[in-house]
């Protein structure tokens, strides 16, 4: 693996000034661990934000279109670096698996962050639906990011999370993808539940829901307001968009991104001045 990192850093290294885009990065031994970093030409420091497809916790792919294409068009001529994931799927690895996975793909980047040409303090980690669930679990869990060796993001975007409070979920009519991620025991939907588990304060949150479903925003609330009351910067940003077009409109959709380049902006300098 060794090798095979050194070899695609060179690539980028040899790239730098034409806008490189390297796939298969690996940052674990599994055949699944691996990301894609579209960098902005002569990167060199850029802020990055750090994307983790949806599918259920059983499917997708970092490579999808609709998880990357309209973000890298608008945020890579601003100077601003995106690096898209893959991660173990389901049954070979259930969500808090998967979400060890995430903070280890931060914990790489971070430590190879000045070959890779982005700045290693100025990164935020996206998720869209059951990435997002990933990604709130990390924000509630920060020891899933100190087993990994990574630091704590500047912030957290989650796109219509797919999962906040899963006890809540499975007690209530639940979709059967929600017995194949979560199990039967309580235990394990506590667990892996965000509101459960955030129990103190974290970096910033940006919850956007959709709300043409009947669950998103009202857990989105819930989690957001717990944050804040445990002294988090955090904020919901309720749109009526379906759930796939909060993923797949974020950097086509003026209003939309304007939005998230505004919370954006309020992390750090690095995204603002972009």
């Amino acid at each position: 693996m060794r090798l095979l990192s050194a070899l695609l850093l060179a690539g980028f290294v040899a790239c730098a000034n034409a806008a490189p885009s390297l796939t298969d990065i690996p940052y674990g031994p599994e055949p699944e661990q691996r990301f894609d970093l579209h960098a902005p030409p002569g990167a060199q420091a850029a802020p990055l934000i750090l994307m983790v497809h949806g599918g259920g916790w059983i499917r997708g792919d970092k490579e999808m279109g609709r998880v990357v294409d309209n973000k890298v068009s608008r945020w890579l001529p601003r100077g601003i670096a995106f690096v898209s994931i893959n991660y173990r799927m389901q049954p070979k690895a259930p969500p808090l698996e998967q979400a060890r996975d995430v903070a280890r793909a931060l914990a790489y980047i971070e430590n190879n962050s000045a070959r890779l040409g982005v700045d290693r303090s100025n990164i935020v980690l996206m998720g869209h639906s059951a990435g997002a669930h990933l990604i709130a679990l990390l924000a509630a869990r920060p020891e899933l990011l100190d087993e990994a060796g990574a630091k704590t993001p500047l912030g957290f975007v989650l796109l219509d999370s797919g999962a906040l409070d899963v006890p809540a979920i499975m007690n209530a009519r639940h979709f059967r993808l929600y017995d194949r991620a979560f199990g039967s025991s309580p235990a394990d939907w506590v667990a892996a539940s965000p509101f459960h588990q955030l129990r103190q304060a974290t970096a910033p949150i940006l919850a956007i829901c959709s709300t043409r479903r009947d669950e998103a925003c009202p857990q989105a609330r819930a989690f957001v307001s717990k944050a804040v009351g445990l002294g988090s910067l955090a904020e919901v940003l309720p749109l009526d968009k379906t759930h796939g077009e909060i993923n797949a409109q974020l950097g086509a959709d003026p209003a939309y991104t304007a939005s998230v380049e505004h919370f954006l902006g309020r992390l750090s300098p690095a995204f603002a001045n972009k």
